[in-house]
């Protein structure tokens, strides 16, 4: 195998393992609301959750690999001063999203795996063109991947606060046990709907990063279609993520953020559900993580303000501020690594 052949296969590889550790670390996503409501033991809502990530190839096109792959970086800027250099810009920004999912992972915190990829490799193209030069970054992409920072989970806490009233008021009168009963089977369809929005949002952002490498390698046209050996490599990989679990995390939204019933659990999967796969239709590589989240507060909101834990819900909004540019400094840093020991070698 020649070496170029070599680098892009390796990078294959590690934005594969990026794409695992979404699953893993974005498990909570999918699964916290039904474990904490008691509907499904962790076993079986992995399962679940792993299942509907992965068919959810068969439902979604490939805009939001588009949008990562093509109008965030302008990646024929990058200089090629040494042999694959736009690759190895790639492949720190994959790095830096590595290292922050796992820092985030071990503190429990639920940051967005979509944010860490997108600033890693904003801050690997920053570094290797010296700083910033026109053109280098392209406004439509970032203006609605940034705009949704704030739009998806204030949507996510709209709809969650809705939804949770309306089914108050249209069960008010009924028994609390026959209602708690028709909610437990709700939350199998719920869980299912949220979990095939979030393999259909983030398994894309991996397919982007790595048609981004198939293209800046010219081993594929800039007008080419999505491979589907990359769709289903990515699906598979975050399917088997979210097989691994993510414990911490889920304790976090579970059961910190506030306390859930089916009846909360359902409105808050239906809310992020909603939220995700219209941006999935519409391109935009939103959080899964701030969508759910916010639609979990919007339902804890209706009881009273104070059923919401602000203080926890303060340190998961500090996460989610801090990491596309600590995820940028870190793949920044990787790329001076990689470029550093090139020097060396060469």
């Amino acid at each position: 195998m020649s070496e170029p052949i070599l680098f892009l296969v390796g990078f294959i590889v590690i934005a594969l393992i990026f794409d695992y550790i979404n699953g893993f670390h974005d498990a909570a996503n999918s699964i916290a609301t039904i474990v904490s409501t008691q509907v499904l033991s962790p076993g079986m809502a992995v399962m679940w959750a792993a299942f509907f990530n992965f068919v959810a190839f068969l439902v979604f096109g490939t805009h939001v690999a588009k949008t990562i792959g093509e109008d965030l970086v302008n990646i024929s800027l990058v200089p090629e001063a040494f042999a694959h250099a736009r690759l190895w810009v790639l492949m720190s920004g994959v790095l830096g999203a590595i290292v922050w999912n796992l820092i985030t992972w071990y503190y429990g915190l639920p940051s967005s795996s979509s944010h860490a990829l997108i600033g890693g490799y904003a801050g690997a193209a920053l570094v290797s063109v010296g700083g910033y030069e026109n053109g280098l970054f392209i406004a439509h992409g970032w203006i609605k991947t940034l705009a949704f920072i704030v739009v998806s989970p204030f949507i996510g806490f709209v709809l969650g606060f809705g939804f949770m009233v309306l089914i108050i008021w249209i069960y008010h009168k009924k028994n609390p046990d026959k209602v708690d009963r028709q909610f437990r089977h709700g939350q199998l369809i719920s869980a299912a709907l949220f979990s095939l929005g979030h393999g259909g949002n983030d398994a894309q952002k991996t397919m982007g990063i790595i048609m981004a490498a198939l293209i800046a390698t010219n081993h594929l046209p800039a007008t080419a279609d999505v491979p589907f050996w990359v769709v289903i490599a990515c699906h598979a990989a975050i399917g088997l993520g979210t097989l691994s679990g993510g414990w911490r995390i889920v304790y976090t939204m579970g059961s910190r953020l506030t306390k859930l019933k089916p009846i909360g659990g359902f409105a808050a999967e239906i809310s992020g559900a909603i939220s995700l796969i219209g941006a999935t239709m519409g391109g935009i590589p939103v959080s899964t993580t701030h969508t759910i989240n916010g639609a979990i507060v919007g339902v804890g909101a209706t009881r009273r303000l104070t059923a919401v834990r602000w203080g926890v819900a303060g340190s998961v909004v500090w996460a989610w501020i801090l990491t596309i540019p600590i995820s940028g400094v870190i793949a920044g840093l990787c790329f001076l690594i990689i470029s550093g020991i090139h020097s060396v070698l060469s």
